[in-house]
């Protein structure tokens, strides 16, 4: 493109590059994309064929593989795209906007759904996916399927803190670490050792859920 890189933020699941000449790239990388970093002529760990996007800046490429998403869109037109305007408040923001996030939550098409579903509805708030809806629900005791409704603001509150404080830590530590729950269906619960369990949640796009029965409670 010929232009430099002005600006790189994450938008929820959605990572924005801004360019100088008001050009912006979003890719979001779903369950199978992945960005690689290299240096100028280093190997690259992917086939070629894979890359949906190569930026190359002094002194490192930046290639993003296997992204079913990858959109350029004129930067003025952020607040109107119809992917990124509905987003809620985002947990990796430093100026998070929790009351928010709960009264997103909140809202009355909301109130019927579980908790397990809520969390990664990213209109309410954006950033949770699988793992760390199951590691938040895992941390907090708390049941992936009642609903919304039957949840206090404080417990709200907490799930909220903890998926932020959870997201953030793996950041900063560029790993998520050991699991309570996620992926651990069949092994025993790192807290009381009852079998970890799991099954399909959601309705428009099921997505599996994890959890203790005994530490969290039934389905």
């Amino acid at each position: 493109m010929g232009a430099t890189v002005t600006a790189i933020e994450t938008q929820g699941k959605n990572l924005l590059v801004s360019f100088s000449n008001g050009l912006e790239v979003r890719t979001h990388l779903r369950l199978y994309g992945s960005w690689h970093r290299y240096r100028p002529g280093e190997r690259w760990r992917m086939p070629e064929s894979r890359a949906r996007l190569v930026l190359e800046v002094p002194g490192a490429v930046a290639v993003c593989f296997d992204a079913p998403v990858v959109e350029l869109f004129e930067q003025r037109t952020e607040s109107l795209h119809p992917r990124l305007a509905p987003l809620g408040p985002d947990l990796l923001n430093p100026d998070f906007d929790r009351a928010e996030a709960i009264r997103r939550l909140r809202d009355p098409t909301r109130a019927q759904l579980t908790i397990g579903e809520a969390l990664l509805d990213q209109r309410a708030l954006a950033g949770i996916g699988t793992i760390w809806r199951a590691e938040t629900l895992w941390t907090e005791r708390t049941s992936p399927f009642v609903p919304v409704a039957e949840l206090d603001d404080a417990t709200l509150e907490r799930l909220i803190g903890t998926a932020r404080r959870l997201l953030r830590a793996s950041v900063r530590n560029g790993s998520p670490g050991p699991m309570g729950a996620y992926r651990r269906a069949g092994r025993p619960c790192r807290r009381c050792g009852t079998v970890i369990r799991s099954t399909k949640q959601g309705r428009d796009l099921p997505r599996t859920t994890y959890w203790c029965p005994r530490c969290q409670g039934a389905s």
